[in-house]
């Protein structure tokens, strides 16, 4: 996947500034494709220059002009092209797998300091994400149809967090059973 297509996914909701754009990406897209802010902007131009994106000035009193983008016929119409092409599943490039896997090298302590770190960042992004489906998604089969698909990759989200944290715990019982759970 391009960044062009998840800033093409994250505008076909509804037509925002760049400064929007980069803020509604980073609490949507931005959980399973991450982008800079400078990213985003470069390739709304290239977006733009292609046609899949428009752009409106809109004047303000005291202020510069506001672009406002919105995806175009030719935009979606890339969108959904894109969107039936089959995607192949992510290989895992994962720092510190690595370093467990050659771990015996270390001290535990070494690896279980590093993997307590990720714990408290999964904990606080399984957090965030729960407190998004309680206030967005409390009646998934209620929701309109657009926002049954956000909700499925919430949910992928809140499962893959889930799922790393059991691993967590199976790993600290491995490598030293004296340390409590989260």
């Amino acid at each position: 996947m391009a960044l062009a297509h998840a800033i093409l996914a994250a505008l076909v909701e509804a037509p925002c500034s760049g400064y929007d754009l980069a803020k509604r990406f980073d609490g949507s897209v931005g959980f399973f494709w991450s982008a800079s802010h400078q990213q985003i902007y470069r390739e709304l131009s290239k977006l733009e220059e292609q046609g899949w994106i428009s752009c409106e000035s809109i004047v303000q009193a005291g202020r510069p002009d506001k672009k406002l983008y919105k995806v175009t016929d030719l935009g979606k119409q890339h969108l959904k092209e894109w969107i039936a092409k089959p995607s192949e599943p992510t290989p895992i490039k994962d720092d510190l797998l690595v370093k467990i896997f050659a771990g015996h090298v270390a001290d535990n302590g070494t690896i279980l300091a590093d993997l307590e770190r990720h714990q408290q960042a999964h904990v606080k992004k399984l957090s965030t994400y729960k407190d998004l489906e309680q206030e967005y998604f409390q009646n998934p089969q209620d929701l309109p149809e657009s926002a049954k698909f956000q909700y499925l990759t919430l949910l992928n989200g809140i499962t893959y967090e889930t799922h790393w944290l059991a691993w967590c715990d199976r790993v600290m019982e491995l490598l030293n059973p004296k340390i409590e759970k989260l």
